[in-house]
């Protein structure tokens, strides 16, 4: 099983590009499927509103300033019961201009029912006009 303190840096590998052009019975759609990897695990679901952003750091006042928004958002959480607990998986994928991304996907309060903490990913995405 799965241990919470096992998250580390995911390392991902791009397998495969696919581009599906649909038009019978769809309108106009393309479809695109990515391959790569995901990492599971346990995060604290009430602290994903707490987060710095790049111009947080911009000046020593920025700075100053987010660190009173990262109290003020932690005494909030521990104010209203303290962290609440679940499962995600960070699904790294490159695009087709070499940029990385990452998403995230919740995967509920419950262990994940796989064997390791590194899982491969299939993510398709479907572009259509309504």
């Amino acid at each position: 099983m799965l241990k919470s303190k096992q998250l580390n840096i995911l390392n991902l590998v791009t397998v495969l590009f696919l581009v599906k052009f649909m038009s019978e019975g769809e309108k106009n759609t393309i479809k695109k499927e990515f391959k790569g990897e995901a990492k599971v695990g346990k995060v604290m679901k009430n602290f994903a509103s707490i987060s710095l952003k790049p111009e947080d750091l911009s000046s020593p006042v920025a700075f100053q300033m987010a660190i009173s928004r990262l109290y003020e958002s932690l005494m909030k959480v521990f104010e209203s019961g303290g962290p609440e607990s679940t499962y995600i998986a960070e699904v790294r994928i490159t695009d087709d201009t070499g940029n990385q991304i990452s998403i995230a996907i919740d995967l509920g309060n419950n262990i994940p029912p796989f064997s390791s903490e590194k899982v491969k990913a299939d993510v398709q995405v479907t572009l259509y006009e309504e």
